[in-house]
């Protein structure tokens, strides 16, 4: 008999080669399917192929799946999957007291641990005894006896390892073994496609020979919304969210990419999708990206882009002359952490004065913050929407953590997606007249009667003309940062995530740190503790009622993945004295650090 549990976390490590992050992903769409909420967070070097073997190689997934609603990947884990010595060395912390360790054993060999800096007398899977159930299986060895009768070679038969450890997951997990294989069928074929499916065969008859019930585990579907679900990735929704923005708009919308970790994979599931109304473009560097992104605009689509933090800085100059033009231009920021090249593969949030400063002159624009991978297409709809109907770029702040990071997804009827109604090309009025919002009409080239000047010069007060003169300048500029000022209007009522409207402590948050804050304000309230959890989603400009919405709270703490960069810009426009929980360490914030955290300031209070 399997033990049910309404909460199940694993850990899978290994090399980067090793296709631990497939193996995951295998898992977490069994799992989904299975009516389970889960969340992810995958965590991977940025070499191509990283040292193998080596502890700074380890690619690690970990994910949390259970019977109601969850917010994170969890803290530690129930069960970790060590393919080597390597990723127990780096991840045996994580690994709850009695957890369970499955290890592979292959990767425990005397030149496994020299590698990974361990004496030859070592002795981990004797010493992990002690304080772990252990179960220590050679995979290599059993995938190869499962694949003899293959024409691959033995290299290649060794790459099947994670199906092996698949199968006996799927067995130790309860979860569907036909699905399972159905989806193995769906995505391999040939010779790779049948090696996969024995292997994972037997990994799964290893679990139903061996005697190893007591160490099975299920966790029960929960109750969820009735609907349409798939599994996706904080990229692959934002993918979705400019396809869906353009059947809202009605025109076509021209994505501008250029390869760079994070933000690569919106170009490649673009590309791979091919939805209708969106052109995917790899242009030959950041700053044709955006061009290119914004002549579209011009041109009477509708311009995206992405990158992450060095590409933006690239795209400055175009972003200054998108706010000159007043064009519509949606760019997304996948932050990762900085500066320069930085860690390519891990998640920060320090990119948000680069997005409000990191233009010359006076040059707003509104901030958005996506907060979790199941808002991300709805994000980018309201994106287009603010972009489109107030004729201004749009920053969308992602990062490396949403961009890997995967939950179900309930895909919304379309109809209840927010209409993006284009500025007319009212050839009537002036160019640059603006009506009742500041907002200037949208005239494509070809309009009849429409011929007027634009470009990176200032412009004259309606006519558009080219001006030098210093009123004008100064009207100008007002009047752009007035319209950005506008875009409020578009913004829903101030609600609290968790709480009420007052109390003792008011958690301020934006972007990925949803997941982490929520639950751990969730775990003070279960303690009696008057705690709030407000996320943030327009950073520029904030929200009217932010700052009437503090006065309720005795304390009001900022936590965000920087050293204190929306806390900074909240001081600057609140006599209120603020608090601040930050880090930089390209990990993410786990709910129950911010839970402790957060207990310092109630005890101090």
């Amino acid at each position: 008999m399997s033990k049910t549990l309404s909460h199940l976390v694993v850990l899978i490590a290994g090399d980067s080669g090793d296709g631990v992050q497939l193996l995951g992903s295998q898992l977490i769409r069994a799992a989904a399917q299975s009516g389970q909420d889960v969340r992810t967070l995958s965590d991977f070097p940025a070499e191509i192929r990283a040292p193998q073997g080596t502890v700074s190689g380890v690619s690690g997934f970990q994910f949390q799946m259970a019977s109601e609603a969850i917010f994170d990947p969890g803290d530690a884990a129930d069960v970790l999957v060590a393919f080597n010595v390597a990723g127990w060395i780096k991840h045996q912390s994580k690994l709850k007291e009695g957890g369970l360790l499955l290890a592979s054993t292959d990767g425990f060999d005397a030149r496994s641990k020299a590698i990974a800096g361990l004496p030859a007398e070592a002795e981990p899977l004797q010493d992990a005894h002690s304080r772990f159930q252990v179960l220590e299986v050679d995979f290599k060895k059993l995938t190869a006896e499962a694949l003899k009768d293959t024409p691959l070679s033995g290299k290649e038969k060794s790459r099947a390892k994670n199906m092996t450890i698949l199968g006996l997951l799927t067995w130790l997990y309860s979860q569907s073994v036909t699905a399972m294989e159905a989806d193995l069928k769906r995505q391999f074929s040939g010779d790779l496609g049948e090696a996969n499916l024995r292997a994972f065969q037997a990994g799964y008859h290893l679990g139903e020979t061996a005697e190893w019930t007591a160490y099975r585990r299920e966790v029960p579907q929960r109750q969820a919304q009735p609907g349409t679900y798939k599994t996706l990735s904080g990229s692959q929704a934002i993918a979705l969210g400019l396809a869906a923005a353009a059947r809202q708009l009605g025109r076509q919308v021209l994505y501008a990419g250029y390869p760079i970790t994070p933000a690569s994979d919106i170009l490649h599931e673009l590309a791979r999708l091919r939805p209708e109304g969106v052109l995917p473009f790899q242009a030959e560097d950041e700053i044709a990206s955006i061009t290119a992104a914004l002549g579209a605009s011009f041109a009477g689509s509708l311009g995206a882009t992405a990158s992450s933090g060095p590409g933006i800085s690239l795209k400055g100059e175009g972003l200054g002359l998108a706010v000159m033009m007043e064009l519509p231009l949606v760019v997304i920021n996948v932050q990762r952490g900085g500066p320069s090249t930085g860690l390519p593969t891990k998640m920060e949030q320090s990119d948000l004065f680069q997005a409000m400063y990191g233009r010359h002159g006076e040059a707003p624009l509104p901030i958005m913050a996506i907060k979790r991978t199941g808002e991300a297409m709805h994000d980018l709809v309201m994106a287009a929407k603010i972009a489109v109907e107030s004729m201004t770029p749009v920053i969308v702040l992602s990062d490396a953590y949403i961009a890997n990071s995967a939950e179900p997804f309930r895909i919304p009827e379309l109809v209840s997606l927010p209409t993006i109604t284009a500025p007319q090309a009212d050839v009537d009025r002036l160019p640059y007249a603006r009506d009742e919002y500041g907002v200037r009409p949208w005239i494509i080239p070809g309009t009849s009667e429409g011929m007027h000047r634009i470009g990176g010069l200032e412009t004259e007060v309606e006519t558009g003309n080219i001006s030098y003169d210093a009123s004008n300048h100064q009207t100008m500029v007002q009047q752009r940062a007035a319209k950005v000022q506008s875009v409020t209007r578009f913004y829903g009522p101030l609600n609290a995530e968790v709480g009420e409207s007052s109390g003792d402590l008011l958690v301020i948050g934006w972007g990925s740190t949803y997941g982490a804050l929520r639950t751990a304000v969730e775990a003070l309230r279960s303690d009696g503790h008057a705690v709030t959890h407000l996320h943030l989603k327009h950073l520029v400009p904030l929200h009217p009622d932010l700052f009437p919405f503090m006065e309720g709270f005795h304390q009001v703490v900022v936590v965000e993945m920087n050293e204190g960069q929306l806390v900074q810009v909240l001081r600057s426009q609140t006599q209120r004295e603020l608090a601040f929980v930050g880090k930089t360490s390209g990990q993410p914030f786990g709910a129950l650090e911010v839970q402790q955290r957060l207990a310092q300031h109630l005890s101090e209070s």
